[in-house]
């Protein structure tokens, strides 16, 4: 039992969250659930009002305090800048990345710690294990819900601080849990997405706050196949929402890179176009959750959350950090991030260039 330890929950009004606080109960925890606040509802597309509700319903039923803290102002300057400088530069962020590195285990954690917290914890499908005094990201044991993928920018020195309760069960384990409890969330739809775009058009969103220039879309000849309606708006490897079906020998075109000097959109037909494909990439921005680890590196990396592991060796050759590949790899993007493993140990992330 940890009766008398102080943990402070960062609840979201999902069902995850309201299981980490039973089972942080059940083991004799000290147990506070803080709501973050993090963007501005202005237009009823952020559920955070109803989220809020859901809070409050099974804190209430747990006999646990809640309260809500605001980092609306620490999410635009740290996260939504990120997100708009990025599409600016023709990539494709990832901001639930980011909000995890600099508002839940740096703002919420350093907010935890001013109240005298033993630990704060989290309703991520994720593990922690101490190896030799240092603090290592695991995967979560239910592979289809792990989320250390969006935990690879996070200092050990933070993970060592952090509870995961629901790490070690399956997400249908979870919901029976709430289901026993009887708890309003225990049917309750995953979120999706990001809080501030919700279910409105993302590009709408985009058109919101960034300049759009519409240009030509040219197949790897340069040959003029339509128009796109701005570069941000698709990323590398998309084939759908470009208009130019028909074309050719009718295969399905994809977006096979950016021409940004020339706000041109290149394609490339066919599933299998060599061009789609590349055998190493460049990362920037090296994160190490925990040592650095001597290079050349035999590593698995996730290029995106639901990708599959693919072999790869990071090495450091001329100044530059490149993923050499066992095999071809499609859909290879920059500003997404690329994850490092060794096995279930997460080792940290860079930054496609």
């Amino acid at each position: 039992m940890q009766k008398g330890k102080k943990v402070i929950l960062g609840m979201s009004g999902g069902v995850d969250s309201s299981v980490a606080a039973i089972l942080l109960k059940e083991k004799g925890y000290d147990v506070t659930a803080v709501f973050m606040r993090n963007w501005a509802e202005d237009d009823g597309m952020c559920t955070a009002r109803e989220d809020y509700i859901d809070v409050a319903s099974v804190c209430s039923q747990l006999d646990i305090k809640y309260f809500t803290v605001n980092f609306e102002k620490e999410y635009r300057d740290e996260v939504f800048s990120y997100f708009l400088n990025e599409y600016k530069k023709g990539r494709t962020p990832n901001p639930d990345v980011m909000c995890n590195t600099e508002i839940k285990f740096k703002a919420f954690l350093n907010y935890a710690m001013d109240f005298d917290a033993d630990y704060i914890a989290m309703g991520h499908y994720a593990r922690t294990k101490e190896i030799d005094g240092k603090t290592y990201l695991m995967r979560g044991l239910d592979e289809n819900k792990d989320q250390s993928y969006f935990l690879s920018r996070v200092k050990s020195e933070a993970l060592a601080k952090t509870l995961f309760p629901v790490g070690n069960l399956q997400k249908s384990e979870v919901r029976e849990i709430a289901k026993k409890y009887g708890l309003s969330t225990a049917q309750k739809k995953d979120s999706t997405g990001i809080c501030f775009i919700g279910e409105r058009d993302f590009n709408a969103f985009l058109d919101q706050f960034l300049f759009t220039k519409p240009g030509e879309i040219v197949d790897v000849n340069g040959n003029v196949l339509g128009e796109h309606s701005g570069l941000m708006h698709y990323t590398i490897g998309q084939r759908r929402g470009m208009g130019i079906g028909g074309v050719g020998n009718g295969e399905p075109f994809f977006v096979a890179d950016k021409d940004l000097d020339n706000n041109r959109l290149i394609v490339a037909q066919g599933v299998k176009n060599p061009l789609l494909y590349k055998e190493e990439f460049e990362v920037e921005d090296i994160f190490w959750i925990t040592e650095k680890p001597s290079l050349p590196l035999n590593t698995s990396v996730k290029i995106r959350y639901r990708a599959k592991d693919e072999e790869a060796v990071l090495v450091y050759e001329e100044g530059r950090y490149i993923v050499k590949l066992k095999n071809p790899l499609k859909g290879v993007t920059p500003g997404q991030v690329c994850v490092f493993y060794d096995g279930e140990i997460c080792l940290g992330s860079g930054i496609i260039k």
